[in-house]
C-alpha cells in the first residue's frame, strides 16, 4: 500500500511539473499598434515558439492605467497566471499593489522604478539607438528643423528625446529639434496633427516617440524623411523612411522565464543596453546614403564597446546651464530622473 501511495504521489508530482507556466501581458495599446505594444507582443509570440507547451500566454490590450489595470491583473491571477508583465509606466502602482497581495506571483513592470520581493522593473537603454537615429536626422535635414512627436512628459521620454537631440547636434550644430506633445502614448489622429504642425513650422524630418505609425505615414505623404520608434516602420513609408530605435523584448522575456522555471530568478531591476541586443537601430531605409551609414556604424560600435556615452559632457540645457561638464557623464540616477531639455531642443516640458 505504501509503495502504491508513493507511486501516486510521484505521478502527481510529474503532472504538476508538466503543467504549463501561465504568463499574462497587460498592454496599454492594441497589439497591432505597429509600435510599443506591437513590440511587446512580438516578444510574447517569440517566447511561445521558444518554450512551446511549457508555457501558456494571454494578453489584455488597451488597458487604461490605474484601477482598471489592477482589476485586470487580479483577474489573470485568479485564473492561475503566475507571471505578469505590465508593459506601461502608468501600471507601476497597480502592479506594486498586486505584488504585495500575491507573493507567489512574479511581477515585471516595464519602464518604472518601484520594486518588491516578487516584482522587478525592466527597461532598455533605448536612448542609445535614439542617439544614433539623431545622427541620421542631423545629416539628412536641409531646413535644420527636425520635428519630434513626443507622448507624455516623464523622465523616460525626456531622456530619449535629449539623446536624439544630442545626436542631431553632434552632426549638425545648427539644427534644432522642435517638440510637440500629444499627451498620449497611442493616438493616431493626434499624432498626425502633431506631425502636420511640425511640417508647417518647416520641419523636413519627422521623428517620433509615440506608438502608432501616423507620424511616419504623414511624413511620407508630404514626401519628407521620417524616423520611427519602437519597431521598424519602413512598410509605412517605403520611400522616405530613414530608420528607427527598436526593441527586441523576446530576448529579455526568454531569459527571465528560464530563470523562473529553473528556480534562479531574483527580483533585480534590468536596464540593458545595445550590447545585450534588447535594443537596436533598425536597418536603414533606401534613402540613407553610404556616408551617413558609415558614421552611424562607428558610433554604434563605440556604444556597444562602452567607449562612448551619448550623455558625456559638455552638455548644456535650454537655459544655457552646464548640466554635464567636459569629461563627465550622467549617472543612471540622473538619467532616470531627467526633467530638462538640452540646448538644441525647442519646446517646453509641461508641468
Amino acid at each position: 500500500m505504501k509503495r502504491l501511495t508513493c507511486l501516486v504521489l510521484i505521478l502527481l508530482g510529474v503532472f504538476v511539473l508538466a503543467a504549463p507556466l501561465k504568463v499574462a501581458f497587460i498592454y496599454i495599446g492594441p497589439a497591432g499598434d505597429a509600435g510599443w505594444t506591437y513590440a511587446h507582443d512580438q516578444g510574447r509570440l517569440y517566447i511561445e515558439k521558444v518554450f512551446g507547451d511549457q508555457i501558456e500566454t494571454a494578453y489584455a490590450e488597451s488597458v487604461p492605467e490605474g484601477m482598471e489595470a489592477l482589476q485586470t491583473i487580479r483577474s489573470y491571477i485568479k485564473r492561475g497566471y503566475k507571471v505578469i508583465f505590465a508593459t506601461s509606466f502608468g501600471y507601476m502602482d497597480p502592479t506594486y499593489e498586486a505584488a504585495q497581495e500575491y507573493p507567489d506571483v512574479h511581477f515585471f513592470h516595464c519602464s518604472g522604478y518601484k520594486t518588491y520581493k516578487n516584482m522587478t522593473a525592466y527597461f532598455g537603454r533605448i536612448y542609445q539607438p535614439s542617439f544614433l537615429s539623431g545622427l541620421v536626422a542631423g545629416m539628412m535635414t536641409k531646413t535644420n528643423i527636425i520635428g519630434y512627436v513626443a507622448p507624455i512628459p516623464i523622465p523616460e521620454v525626456i531622456r530619449i528625446t535629449n539623446a536624439f537631440a544630442l545626436g542631431v547636434r553632434m552632426m549638425n550644430p545648427e539644427a534644432k529639434v522642435r517638440v510637440v506633445w500629444t499627451n498620449s502614448w497611442y493616438d493616431p489622429a493626434t499624432e498626425k496633427e502633431a506631425a502636420l504642425s511640425l511640417i508647417d513650422l518647416g520641419a523636413d524630418v519627422i521623428a517620433q516617440q509615440t506608438d502608432s505609425a501616423a507620424p511616419v505615414q504623414t511624413a511620407e505623404e508630404k514626401q519628407l524623411y521620417s524616423i520611427g520608434y519602437n519597431t521598424d516602420m519602413r512598410k509605412f513609408a517605403p520611400k522616405y523612411y530613414l530608420t528607427s530605435a527598436i526593441w527586441d523584448w523576446g530576448i529579455y522575456y526568454e531569459r527571465v522565464l528560464k530563470e523562473i522555471m529553473n528556480g534562479t530568478w531574483k527580483a533585480e531591476n534590468y536596464w540593458g543596453g545595445m550590447e545585450d541586443g534588447i535594443i537596436k537601430l533598425a536597418p536603414f531605409g533606401s534613402s540613407v546614403p553610404s556616408n551617413v551609414r558609415t558614421v552611424v556604424s562607428v558610433f554604434e560600435h563605440a556604444i556597444k564597446k562602452g567607449i562612448f556615452d551619448p550623455f558625456e559632457g559638455p552638455i548644456y540645457d535650454q537655459r544655457g546651464n552646464l548640466r554635464v561638464d567636459i569629461g563627465e557623464k550622467l549617472s543612471d540616477e540622473e538619467l532616470l530622473s531627467m526633467n530638462w531639455f538640452v540646448d538644441n531642443v525647442e519646446g517646453s516640458i509641461p508641468e
